[in-house]
């Protein structure tokens, strides 16, 4: 799939420059995993389920923030916010109110994009599956997310739902947000880094999950989305046996400890 590229530049990405934020001591106090990248280190902080910060060199990216924006309050403010659907482990109008500065860019799909208020409307790019974007010097396109098996299909239908890839310069990140194992994931090209969802009954099996990536063979990838509110849990260590080669799985601390 060729994405519909459009461009949105400002402030000092327009001009031609970007500003390295520097990794601060309050977010290096939640750990996190750094990846030293050609375009400088970009540092993964998991906070739950679906939800993390990133810590890059083009700025700081908050994906499918929910819940207590408290959370939120031992890292950097987001300078980016990516969206991939509109279900409320993904997405929360009262917590993008919460977290949504004056220069805070966002991305969502269109079925959430529609449902924004005004103001955060005013802040955000609308990408459907196949579209993309450069913002503050970042390349964004969309990827499909949809389940495949018959009597699932009704949670994420094909063509509503938004997983990502965001290219830097010579590292590349895929969030899958929530999806079965799709052609579209599977054909992907040169990923570095991964986050593959894996829940019933709503996405899919640790089986499943660890074929795809086995095909599109990432450098690094997370499992998250393991746990189901119906009792629906994958086991990511099941998931990482059946990962052969050089795919290095790392284990983030998506939930708090039972």
């Amino acid at each position: 799939m060729t994405p519909t590229r459009r461009t949105f530049l400002t402030g000092a990405a327009a001009a031609g420059t970007v500003t390295l934020l520097p990794f601060t001591a309050r977010a290096a106090a939640h750990g996190g995993d750094m990846f030293e990248t050609p375009a400088g280190a970009i540092t993964v902080h998991p906070i739950s389920h679906a939800s993390f910060v990133m810590e890059t060199p083009l700025g700081v990216i908050y994906v499918d923030p929910v819940g207590d924006a408290g959370q939120y309050g031992d890292f950097p403010a987001p300078d980016m916010i990516l969206i991939t659907h509109e279900h409320g482990d993904h997405y929360n109008a009262e917590t993008l109110a919460a977290l949504v500065g004056e220069d805070t860019q966002l991305v969502a799909n269109p079925a959430v994009y529609d449902m924004m208020a005004e103001e955060v409307k005013a802040k955000t790019t609308s990408l459907a599956n196949g579209d993309g974007t450069e913002l503050a010097g970042l390349t964004i396109d969309a990827i499909p997310a949809y389940n495949l098996t018959e009597e699932r299909k009704n949670f994420h239908p094909e063509g509503r739902d938004n997983g990502y890839v965001l290219s830097f310069d010579g590292f590349r990140v895929y969030i899958s947000g929530d999806t079965e194992d799709i052609p579209e994931m599977r054909a992907l090209e040169n990923i570095d880094l991964a986050f593959v969802c894996m829940n019933l009954p709503f996405t899919m099996d640790a089986e499943a999950a660890a074929s795809a990536v086995a095909e599109f063979a990432p450098t690094y990838v997370y499992p998250y989305h393991y746990r189901g509110r119906d009792g629906g849990t994958q086991d990511p260590a099941e998931f990482a046996s059946m990962l052969e080669g050089d795919i290095e799985v790392k284990m983030g601390d998506w939930y708090e400890m039972s």
